[in-house]
C-alpha cells in the first residue's frame, strides 16, 4: 500500500497546498480532510480503490494546510507589534555570539496573562552589545546568554518579516519552517535576569564546543566543532563562500550523509561483537541487533546536532528501513525510500519547503535508479555515484541556490572519503572520550584538526579561483522540468538515442533569458534594503547602481545580503557605473560589499563628501563628482545629473546626487535624500528636467521633502518609496503619500511590496513587484496589511496600517 504512488500522491497534495498564493483557510482544509475520510470509509470497495490516490492527495493537502495555518495563526498579531513585552523562557539551540550582539531563540514558557498569545512559542531575539569588548565568539570571557539557560527579559517584537528581492533569502518561509512566531530585540538589557542555569542537550553541546576551542588552537578547531557537534558558529562568511564554491556545504556540520555513516559504523560494531560472542545470538539474531544498533547510533549522532531538521529526516529514513528489515518482508529499495518520504511528510509536511528535503530524497532516488547494484569495484561504484549525483542534482541546486559549483565533482572526490571516513570519526571519538573524562578527547580533536587543515588549504585555494563557482541568473518556471528531463536523458544507459539533443534542454536553466530592455528603453529596479536605498538602472548593454543600502558593523549589510544576490539573480556580471548619492550609511554602507564582488567601471559621489577617505576602494578607479549637467548616453538612453550645481557645499542630504534617466518613452528621476529647498531650486533652474514618469520619493517619504510644487511638476505616474517596515522614523509620512497620490501618482513601498521594477517602453510604464510576482501563503506583508485593515478600518493616518503599498501589478 505504502508504495511510490502513495508517496507521490501525498507529496503532490502537500506541495499544492503550500504553494497556494494565500492561506487555504480552515474551511478548505476541513473539506479536504472530510473528503479523504469519506473516500476511505463510506465508498464501496471498488470506488474506494479507484479514488484512493485522490484520498491520499487530500490527506497531504489537509495535513500541510493544518500545519501552516497553525504556525501562521500563532504568529504575533499586528496590535502587539513594536510594543515592549515581558518574556520568560528558555534559550533553545546555540546562540550566535558576535562582537556587538548575540542572536538566540527563546521558547516562551511562562508570562503574564495579557501575553498569552506567545505562551509556549518560539521567538528569535537579538541582544545588542552583549560583550564589554570585542572577543571571539567561543573564547568570550563572559557569555550572558547560554544555551539551555532560562531568562526573564523585556523585548520589542514583530511578526517574522524579511526582505524580498530577486535571488534573496525568503526569511518569512524560514520562520514558517522553524516555527518562529516573532522576532525582535532585547530592551533594557540591564533589567534582564538569568533565572535558571544552562541545562539540557544544547547546554552540553555548547560546553563541549568550548572544550574543543580550548583544546585545539589551530584554525581547524572551528571545523572540528562543526563536524562533531553541528556547531557552525565559528565559520566565517569567507568559509561559507569557499564551501559553496567547492560544493562541500553538504559535508559541513552534521549532515544526513554523516548520520548514515555513523549508523553503518554502529551496525558493523554490533555485527563484530556478535561474531566474537556467538552466545549473544541466542538473545537476539545478529541482523536485527545490527539494525537496532544502527538506529541508536543515528539517533545519538542527531542529538549531537540538536536534532536539526536534516538529521531528523535521516533518522526517520533509517528508522523506516529498520522497520522494513525487522518485518522480514521483501522490501525493495524504492519501497523503503517511499516509506521514508511518507514518514517525513506525515511528521513535518513543512519540510518540503527546505532545500535539504529535495536534495536528500532526490539524490537517493537518482542513485537507486541509476545504480541498482554494486559492480564489485568500490572505486568504480564511488565514481559512478559521484557522477550520477552531480548530473542529477545540478538542476535542483541551480534553482534552489542560483549557482553551480564547477569544482564540486573534483573536490568531493577528495573530501568525501577524507573528511567523512577520517576526520569525522576522529572528531566523534574524541567527543565520546571527553564525555567519559575531561581531557581524554583533546588528542583526538587535535589529530582531526591536523588532518583537516591541509585539505582545507587546498579547497580554499580552489574556492578562491574565479572558475570554481558559476552564478546563474534567475530562470523561468519551465527551466527546472526541462533540466530534469535533460538529466534523465543523460543518465540513460549507453547507446540511448537523443543524448546530444538533451543538451538543448539545459539552456533555459544555464543560460536563461535575462529579459533585457531593448535599444532606447530603460528599466529601474528598486531593491528592498530596509531603511535605505538601492536602485539598479539597466539599458540594453549597460548597468548603473544608484546607492547600495545600509550596513551595520558586525550586523546586517544590505550590500552583501540584498544587493549582491539580487544583481546576480538579474544576471549582472559587472557595473558600468555606481553612484553614491551622499555619504549617509543608509545609502553608502553597502558599497564595499558590492565593490568586492562586481567590477565597477565608473564611480560617482558628491564633491566634498569625504567618501573616498571613508571607503578607500572608491578611489580605484578615481572617484568622479556628480556635478549638475554632467552626463552621457548609453544605448539610446540619456543619463544626466541635475544636482548638486558647481561650488555647492557638501550638506549631507541636501547635496545628494540627483540623476535623470531619459528615454524616448519617458524618464526616471532618482532623487536621493534631497529636501524641499533643493526640490524648489531644481524646479526653478530647469522645470522640464524634473518631469518624469517614475520619480523616487526623496528621503524615504519624510515630511522635509516632496514640495507640493515639485510633486506637481514631475507629473509622475509612479512615486516609489524605499523604506524599512516599522522604521523608527515612521517613514513614509502619510501626508507625503497622500500628496503624491493627490497628483495622480501610485506610491508602491518596498516594505510592503518588496523590490519594485519599472520599464519605460513604447507601451508606457510597465510595473511589477517582487511580492506580487511570487505570492505565497506565508507572505507577511499581505496578511498583516489585511489584518490591520480588519482591525483598524481604512487608513486615517493614525493607525498602524499607514504606509501600506499597493500590491497590484500592471
Amino acid at each position: 500500500m505504502f508504495d511510490l504512488r502513495f508517496a507521490l500522491a501525498l507529496l503532490a497534495g502537500t506541495m499544492v497546498c503550500l504553494w497556494l498564493p494565500e492561506p487555504p483557510g480552515v474551511v478548505l482544509v476541513s473539506c479536504m480532510a472530510t473528503a479523504a475520510l469519506l473516500i476511505a470509509t463510506a465508498l464501496p470497495p471498488v470506488s474506494r480503490a479507484k479514488l484512493r490516490w485522490l484520498a491520499v492527495f487530500a490527506v497531504g493537502f489537509a495535513l500541510a494546510g493544518a500545519h501552516a495555518l497553525l504556525v501562521l495563526h500563532r504568529q504575533l498579531p499586528p496590535p502587539m507589534e513594536h510594543r515592549q513585552v515581558a518574556l520568560t523562557g528558555t534559550v533553545v539551540e546555540l546562540p550566535q555570539h558576535e562582537a556587538r550582539r548575540t542572536r538566540f531563540v527563546l521558547r516562551v514558557d511562562d508570562m503574564p496573562a495579557v501575553q498569552d498569545a506567545l505562551r509556549g512559542r518560539r521567538v528569535r531575539l537579538a541582544w545588542y552589545d552583549d560583550f564589554d569588548a570585542p572577543t571571539t565568539p567561543v573564547d568570550a570571557p563572559r557569555l550572558r546568554v547560554a544555551a539551555g539557560s532560562r531568562w526573564t527579559l523585556s523585548a520589542k517584537l514583530r511578526a517574522p518579516r524579511g526582505l524580498r528581492n530577486p535571488g534573496g533569502v525568503d526569511g518569512e518561509k524560514y520562520a514558517l519552517v522553524e516555527r518562529i512566531v516573532a522576532t525582535g530585540y532585547v530592551r533594557d538589557p540591564e533589567s534582564a535576569r538569568e533565572i535558571g542555569r544552562p541545562r539540557g542537550l544544547h547546554a552540553w553541546r555548547e560546553a563541549m564546543s568550548r572544550r574543543i576551542a580550548a583544546a585545539v588552537r589551530t584554525d581547524g578547531a572551528r571545523f572540528v566543532r562543526a563536524l562533531a557537534l553541528g556547531d557552525t558558529r565559528g565559520l566565517s562568511d569567507d568559509d561559507w563562500s569557499r564551501l559553496r564554491a567547492t560544493g562541500l556545504t553538504h559535508l559541513i556540520a552534521i549532515s544526513g550523509f554523516h548520520v548514515g555513516l555513523v549508523a553503518g559504523f554502529f551496525a558493523l560494531v554490533v555485527r563484530a561483537l556478535w561474531w566474537l560472542l556467538p552466545a549473544l545470538g541466542r538473545r537476539m539474531p545478529r541482523p536485527q541487533a545490527a539494525i537496532l544498533a544502527a538506529l541508536c547510533g543515528a539517533a545519538l549522532y542527531a542529538a549531537l546536532a540538536g536534532f536539526a531538521l536534516p538529521t531528523v529526516r535521516t533518522v526517520l529514513m533509517i528508522a523506516v528501513v529498520a522497520a522494513a528489515r525487522l518485518s522480514r518482508r521483501g522490501w525493495r529499495p524504492v519501497d523503503a525510500l517511499s516509506l521514508a518520504s511518507i514518514a517525513v511528510l506525515l511528521c513535518d509536511p513543512l519540510s518540503t519547503l527546505t532545500a535539504g528535503f529535495w536534495l536528500s530524497f532526490g539524490g537517493v532516488a537518482w542513485l537507486l535508479w541509476c545504480l541498482p547494484r554494486g559492480s564489485g569495484h568500490p572505486v568504480r561504484d564511488f565514481l559512478s555515484a559521484q557522477a550520477v549525483a552531480t548530473i542529477g542534482l545540478l538542476p535542483l541546486g541551480a534553482v534552489l541556490f542560483g549557482q553551480a559549483s564547477l569544482a564540486g565533482p573534483l573536490t568531493n572526490l577528495i573530501a568525501i572519503p577524507w573528511w567523512s571516513l577520517v576526520v569525522v570519526p576522529l572528531s566523534l571519538l574524541g567527543t565520546a572520550l571527553e564525555t567519559l573524562h575531561a581531557g581524554w578527547g583533546a588528542p583526538l580533536w587535535r589529530l582531526a584538526a591536523g588532518l583537516f587543515d591541509p585539505s582545507w588549504q587546498l579547497f580554499a585555494w580552489i574556492g578562491d579561483s574565479p572558475l570554481a563557482l558559476w552564478w546563474l541568473p534567475e530562470p523561468g518556471w519551465y527551466a527546472l522540468p526541462l533540466a530534469l528531463l535533460a538529466a534523465f536523458c543523460w543518465l540513460l544507459p549507453r547507446g540511448a538515442p537523443g543524448k546530444p539533443l538533451a543538451l538543448l534542454l539545459w539552456l533555459p536553466l544555464l543560460w536563461p533569458d535575462r529579459d533585457l530592455p531593448r535599444q532606447g528603453e530603460a528599466e529601474l529596479v528598486m531593491f528592498d534594503v530596509g531603511q535605505g536605498l538601492s536602485v539598479l538602472v539597466r539599458t540594453r548593454h549597460h548597468r548603473l547602481l544608484f546607492d547600495m543600502g545600509p550596513a551595520v558593523p558586525e550586523g546586517f549589510d544590505a550590500g552583501e545580503r540584498a544587493v549582491v544576490p539580487a544583481l546576480r539573480a538579474l544576471g549582472v556580471r559587472a557595473l558600468d557605473a555606481a553612484v553614491i548619492s551622499h555619504g549617509d550609511n543608509d545609502h553608502a554602507g553597502g558599497f564595499a560589499a558590492v565593490a568586492a564582488v562586481f567590477p565597477i567601471a565608473r564611480r560617482y559621489a558628491p564633491e566634498g563628501s569625504g567618501l573616498a577617505a571613508k571607503i578607500p576602494v572608491l578611489m580605484h578607479p578615481r572617484l568622479q563628482h556628480c556635478g549638475a549637467d554632467a552626463g552621457w548616453t548609453w544605448d539610446g538612453v540619456r543619463f544626466r545629473f541635475l544636482h548638486p550645481p558647481p561650488h555647492f557645499p557638501y550638506l549631507r542630504n541636501e547635496s545628494s546626487c540627483v540623476l535623470r534617466v531619459e528615454t524616448a518613452h519617458g524618464a526616471f528621476l532618482l532623487t536621493g535624500d534631497i529636501g524641499e529647498v533643493v526640490e524648489r531650486d531644481l524646479l526653478r533652474r530647469d522645470p522640464a528636467a524634473v518631469r518624469a514618469e517614475v520619480a523616487l520619493v526623496a528621503h524615504h517619504g519624510s515630511d522635509g521633502s516632496s514640495d507640493p510644487a515639485f510633486v506637481a511638476a514631475t507629473g509622475a505616474r509612479f512615486a516609489p518609496v524605499s523604506a524599512g517596515y516599522g522604521n523608527r522614523f515612521r517613514h513614509p509620512k502619510p501626508a507625503v503619500v497622500d500628496l503624491w497620490r493627490h497628483h495622480g501618482a501610485r506610491t508602491p513601498l518596498t516594505a510592503e511590496s518588496g523590490a519594485l521594477r519599472f520599464r519605460l517602453g513604447p507601451d508606457g510604464v510597465w510595473f511589477e513587484t517582487e511580492r506580487g510576482r511570487h505570492r505565497r501563503m506565508w507572505d507577511a506583508a499581505g496578511r498583516q496589511a489585511q489584518a490591520c485593515r480588519l482591525s483598524y478600518g481604512d487608513d486615517d493616518g493614525t493607525s498602524p496600517c499607514r504606509g501600506d503599498a499597493e500590491r497590484d501589478t500592471r
